[in-house]
């Protein structure tokens, strides 16, 4: 596959700073597992990898400004671009030896992305999209499954945890999920399962509390991969409101519908 010389910048970024974690998560897995010592090691990592990234999209694009899980907001002197950056996608895998986090980068153009990547480290497995160009996997064309009835699909989710999000609700949720889906699955990071959707590994997905470097890669891909993304009222608002359902256009809709449904009585 051809890619521009922008999404190049990034891929180059993401490899780099994949390298990194990579020898990163080698080290966490020898660290002996304590609340202080691993936590430490893998904040280390984090920062080092967003450091590499941030050092390489400013060299490359100088005027551009960034939206970063560690930097937070950097304003650029183009205020047309803005790189939407998580250095490291699933934390707690990381910490845990669990080879399932990512590196996830987009760019926002004039409010609308139009390119993302979302790597892999430890599986290698590199998914980039451009708006207009499609949806790739190691340079292999995506698209989103095409399974039609809720009952044949395996759906991803993200389970709110301590101190975070409406536990409540989530199991109403989950409940009426549970009760129409094939299975369900909680992987732990947000970038790659939306990327799974995009590559037809997942029929569809849903989460609230998300942050925007968690997303914005991922919701280009799957629309590349003839996938829909909205927030949960079929509006465009995800990055804003954290909230997200995604699928081909027949599972969203039915997911969409069955996450507003009162749990009933068994």
């Amino acid at each position: 596959m051809a890619r521009s010389a922008l999404l190049n910048v990034m891929v180059q970024a993401a490899m780099k700073a994949g390298r990194s974690l990579a020898r990163d998560f080698g080290e966490v897995q020898n660290l002996q597992v304590s609340l202080k010592g691993p936590g430490d090691y893998v904040s280390q990592a984090d920062r080092k990898a967003e450091d590499i990234i941030y050092s390489e999209l400013a060299r490359a694009r100088p005027g551009y400004g960034f939206l970063m899980e560690e930097r937070g907001e950097v304003s650029g002197e183009d205020d047309q671009h803005r790189w939407i950056v998580d250095p490291l996608d699933g934390t707690t895998n990381f910490l845990h030896g669990l080879p399932v986090f990512s590196i996830s980068i987009a760019l926002e153009r004039q409010g609308q992305l139009v390119a993302g990547v979302i790597y892999n480290p430890a599986m290698d497995e590199l998914y980039t999209a451009e708006r207009g160009g499609g949806a790739f996997m190691n340079d292999r064309r995506l698209r989103v499954a095409g399974r039609s009835k809720l009952t044949d699909c395996v759906i991803g989710t993200g389970i709110p945890h301590l101190g975070r999000g409406h536990h409540g609700n989530y199991l109403v949720e989950l409940r009426n999920i549970m009760g129409e889906a094939s299975g369900v699955r909680r992987f732990g990071s947000a970038a790659l399962d939306l990327a799974y959707v995009a590559a037809g590994r997942l029929d569809g997905f849903w989460e609230d509390s998300l942050s925007p470097w968690d997303m914005a890669a991922g919701i280009l891909m799957i629309r590349e991969a003839g996938g829909f993304v909205t927030d949960k009222d079929g509006g465009n608002s995800m990055l804003d409101s954290g909230a997200i359902v995604a699928g081909n256009e027949t599972i969203h809709r039915v997911l969409v519908k069955t996450l507003k449904k009162p749990v009933t009585p068994r």
